[in-house]
């Protein structure tokens, strides 16, 4: 579809917290994470932020040219997950977007529980589109170059899909949910680890 992609940089920072925080706003686990409308546009950007500064440190943000679409990823080595052997991790997001969110450290903890080990792979840690922008197939355009080079590289896609109509799309993708592999939020929604194996 033409769309121009490129990486973002550090002076793109807060265009991307802003697209993230709107891209989430409807998100069931957004929601879950920061209950009540008053208390989730107070915060919700916050734990934005703090994803897109530690994806800027440690891996690359892909954003349309149009600033209307961003896909935040890390490499994943062998040895384990992102984040793995930093079990302070969580603990350092909760601190930085509200001490008092419980929710913010574990729904930390639980992906990490869930996150694959044992193979290095390309983590999707998430993407976001512009509300007024949702179904034009830009998250399609944003994923399918990354997905085309970890294929001539021979590597594993992992991602954790938050509501079933990104599920949907992922899944036209060549992404499967492993068996007992799907995270039910503590009174809340589920979320699903996707895997892509790489396609010859």
């Amino acid at each position: 579809m033409g769309v121009g992609i490129r990486v973002a940089g550090a002076d793109d920072r807060d265009m991307v917290v802003r697209l993230l925080d709107a891209a989430f706003r409807q998100d069931p686990v957004s929601r879950w994470v920061f209950p009540g409308e008053d208390y989730f546009r107070a915060t919700h950007h916050r734990l934005m932020a703090a994803f897109t500064d530690i994806v800027l440190d440690a891996g690359r943000i892909d954003v349309t040219e149009d600033g209307s679409a961003c896909a935040l990823w890390l490499m994943v080595p062998a040895a384990g997950p992102a984040g793995e052997g930093h079990d302070d991790g969580p603990a350092q997001v909760r601190e930085a977007v509200d001490p008092a969110n419980e929710r913010v450290e574990l729904i930390g903890r639980l992906t990490g529980e869930i996150h694959p080990a044992g193979r290095a792979h390309a983590y999707l840690w998430m993407i976001g589109v512009a509300p007024d922008r949702q179904g034009e197939g830009l998250g399609t355009a944003l994923l399918t170059p990354v997905l085309d080079r970890c294929d001539r590289e021979g590597l594993p896609v992992y991602l954790e899909a938050s509501n079933a109509g990104s599920r949907r799309l992922y899944e036209r993708l060549g992404f499967t949910v492993p068996a007992d592999r799907v995270l039910e939020l503590p009174d809340g929604p589920t979320m699903w680890p996707m895997w892509r194996e790489p396609r010859p």
